[in-house]
């Protein structure tokens, strides 16, 4: 499969794209500086802006899926996650791709009944409440594109290697999650999500 990364340079999407080309896949990774990305004869390499949508949507056509992975660093204001978003949605949907892979985050809309006290009332509800609020304007747009979605809810992430490990698509009522993912987790369940169907349409939890 033609796949192309939004956010290939970040702590998720750098090693989405690594498991991705060990997967088998052709990979274009669209970034602001995507030359950070070590070289692969199966690795395309696409400099742009995601909230330009030009860029966007010159980098769409010829792929069969796009994953989305857009972080902003310690920019708690930024609006890439639904600007960048909207950009592909938009760009996808001019030129016929209909795959999209979503991360979002655990405790967006109806998954907010899995978080504890602590990500409820001090950091989503507090510090980080402006990246919450556009990680929720994200997965309205995906939901409203009409495209083949999928929205992947990791929980916060971890370093180490992956696990296999992890729960997945649990009910949005399950009190009992340490959540916590390694990143590589994540990356894996995105390249899990080029291949497989069971998610379609969905938004999908995913934490130990």
């Amino acid at each position: 499969m033609k796949v192309i990364i939004f956010g290939a340079t970040g702590t998720v999407g750098r090693l989405a794209v690594s498991q991705m080309l060990e997967a088998g896949h052709d990979v274009t990774a669209f970034a602001r500086n995507p030359g950070k990305l070590d070289l692969h004869p199966n690795l395309t390499l696409q400099p742009g802006d995601a909230m330009r949508s030009a860029d966007v949507n010159a980098a769409i056509p010829g792929h069969d899926a796009a994953v989305i992975t857009f972080g902003a660093g310690m920019t708690r204001k930024s609006r890439i996650r639904s600007g960048g978003t909207l950009n592909v949605i938009n760009a996808m949907q001019t030129h016929g791709v209909r795959r999209l892979i979503c991360q979002s985050t655990l405790g967006a809309h109806e998954s907010w009944g899995n978080l504890n006290f602590f990500w409820k009332h001090i950091m989503f509800g507090a510090l980080l409440a402006p990246v919450f609020r556009d990680h929720e304007l994200q997965e309205h747009l995906v939901r409203a594109s009409g495209l083949d979605w999928t929205i992947v809810r990791p929980s916060a992430f971890t370093d180490g290697p992956a696990t296999g490990r992890f729960k997945e698509g649990f009910d949005t009522t399950i009190k009992l999650l340490s959540l916590n993912i390694a990143r590589a987790d994540v990356a894996g369940f995105l390249t899990r999500q080029l291949s497989e169907t069971r998610y379609l349409g969905q938004a999908v939890g995913i934490s130990n």
